[in-house]
């Protein structure tokens, strides 16, 4: 997490407008707090108090679309190996190594 180009703790104290840098699984966000509420609110009145710059949203997409195109190269079977073929693959991946 990142505070206004500083490193820092996510319990560290937000001003109005500072620019927030944070890591949600494999994307990384950058949001500018508009507004501050004394309390701890619901998600949906929460997401009101900041808003993600364009360029992460750009960002966020351009992951996205490579992910989904990455997934398409490598294409998953259509079920698990059953008991044998798990077999013969570890028969097989063994007689590689030796």
């Amino acid at each position: 997490m990142h505070y206004n180009g500083q490193r820092t703790k996510p319990s560290k104290l937000v001003e109005l407008d500072a620019e927030i840098k944070l890591r949600q699984g494999n994307d990384e966000r950058a949001v500018l707090v508009s507004a501050l509420s004394s309390q701890r609110r619901s998600a949906p009145e929460a997401q009101l108090l900041y808003r993600e710059t364009e360029q992460s949203v750009e960002k966020c997409e351009k992951v996205a679309l490579a992910r989904k195109m990455k997934a398409l190269t490598m294409p998953h079977p259509d079920r698990r190996p059953d008991k044998k073929e798990r077999r013969d693959l570890i028969k097989f991946k063994q007689s590689d190594s030796e």
